[in-house]
């Protein structure tokens, strides 16, 4: 039906065709991503739920991806033929339930956007920008490799999907500063790896005068093709609700494409007509690694960068984040709040959330640890249905879960830790064991 997207700048409306490699517009400010919503239009809020529940669930390409099955909302010019799709998003809304009730919530939900192919929901966004770029190349544009710089989840996304375009990738990481699982997936699909003696903003430094050369194509967040596949979280939690609206989104930030992506999906389909209110937005900020929460203190007066200091929450270690003016429109838009969490705060909250089903990596330890200071603020009603947006596996942080059982996280009392217990091969001293810890179980 004819639908298209360019890139265009937020504050001078200059707009550029999405096979142009261009991430800034001439005023320095981040380009977005802008669908022609007349077009879209055309279709009813009907139409678009019955499209999406029809692709749901299907073996379809590509359209049974939670990404391509919304394909005319992220790009829609793109031919199928060049989609490189994992099968990503329509990931688990577990229903948190157990969770709930120990914290006074009836209505707690955790979306894992972990359970994807690469272990975190940084796929969904990778998705459509190698896709992209693989049109892009089919079209002479001389584009030899991706290039990111990374925590860790990023460059594991982009390893992934240019491992199945063909397309050479190149991930800075920092030395020393990401978990052997995040640093292993880049490594194992034949990205060319290179470690810097820095922190996430000087790779991220780095990496933005590397793709000056405009062979090497930007895929961090600051290009906003990843916004638009990361978008799809927000539809999805609501197509997951029957088209209802959760009342908090709450979302661990670091960089802060993500707060700006759920917003972008809830704009898209409260202009459309798919819901009709709007969720609370909440972002999650490690308190060594706190930007946005500062900001948000001094009612956003500005941006200071930071030097963030080590957390566990390694992938949100930013202390200057290039999508900060994107998420403090959303934030202001959605009723946003901010809040910081503890090294032990987001230690103790994932693993008392893991008690109850659940195996929460680190970031997610930071969104719940958010959550935890909403209820006991009071800033949330027990009726109140909320979603937590976990973006990581936990499986990616087992260092992170070891250390904490055995005691030995720095500055960390580990209030939930679960030692084993060492016995001879003695039935007697077994059933002393079983007694005593079930009696610690009470």
């Amino acid at each position: 039906m004819g639908f298209n997207a360019c890139f265009k700048g937020s504050r001078s409306g200059n707009s550029f065709p999405l096979d142009q490699v261009v991430y800034r517009d001439s005023d320095g400010g981040l380009l977005e991503v802008e669908h022609d919503m007349e077009q879209l239009r055309t279709r009813s809020a009907q139409e678009w739920k019955s499209l999406f529940e029809k692709r749901c669930g299907t073996h379809n390409w590509p359209f049974a991806s939670g990404v391509w099955g919304k394909k005319e909302w992220v790009l829609p010019g793109i031919a199928d033929e060049d989609i490189i799709s994992l099968n990503e998003g329509w990931t688990n809304l577990f229903y948190a339930k157990r969770f709930g009730g120990h914290l006074g919530l009836d209505d707690l939900w955790v979306k894992l956007c972990g359970n994807s192919h690469t272990g975190s929901f940084k796929d969904l966004g990778m998705t459509a920008l190698v896709s992209q770029v693989n049109a892009m190349r089919r079209k002479g544009v001389p584009i030899k490799a991706v290039a990111c710089a990374s925590t860790g989840d990023t460059s594991a996304a982009l390893a992934a999907y240019c491992a199945a375009a063909g397309i050479p990738s190149v991930v800075f990481l920092p030395g020393d500063k990401i978990s052997v699982a995040q640093l292993i997936q880049p490594i194992s699909n034949g990205s060319i790896v290179v470690s810097l003696d820095t922190d996430f903003d000087g790779c991220m430094k780095i990496v933005q005068e590397i793709t000056e050369d405009k062979s090497l194509y930007l895929a961090n967040s600051m290009n906003s093709l990843r916004i638009e596949g990361q978008k799809t979280i927000s539809v999805e939690i609501c197509q997951q609700f029957g088209w209802e609206v959760p009342d908090v989104v709450i979302i661990p930030g670091g960089n802060l494409g993500n707060v700006s992506a759920l917003g972008r999906g809830f704009d898209m389909m409260l202009e459309l007509g798919l819901i009709d209110r709007k969720p609370r937005l909440v972002v999650a900020q490690a308190a060594n690694a706190n930007p946005l929460y500062t900001a948000y203190k001094s009612g956003f007066a500005g941006l200071v960068p930071m030097r963030a200091q080590k957390t566990e929450a390694s992938a949100i270690q930013i202390g200057n984040p290039v999508s900060y003016e994107r998420a403090v429109r959303a934030l202001k838009k959605y009723s946003g709040m901010v809040y910081q969490v503890t090294e032990e705060q987001l230690s103790d909250a994932a693993h008392l959330a893991d008690r109850t089903g659940l195996y929460c990596d680190p970031h997610t330890g930071v969104a719940i640890g958010a959550l935890i200071q909403m209820v006991e603020e009071k800033a949330i009603s027990r009726k109140d249905r909320v979603v937590v947006v976990s973006t990581a596996h936990g499986l990616k942080f087992s260092e992170f879960k070891t250390r904490y059982h055995k005691g030995e996280l720095p500055g960390v009392h580990a209030k939930y830790a679960n030692p084993i217990s060492e016995c001879p091969p003695d039935t007697e001293k077994v059933r002393a064991i079983l007694e005593k810890r079930f009696k610690e179980m009470v």
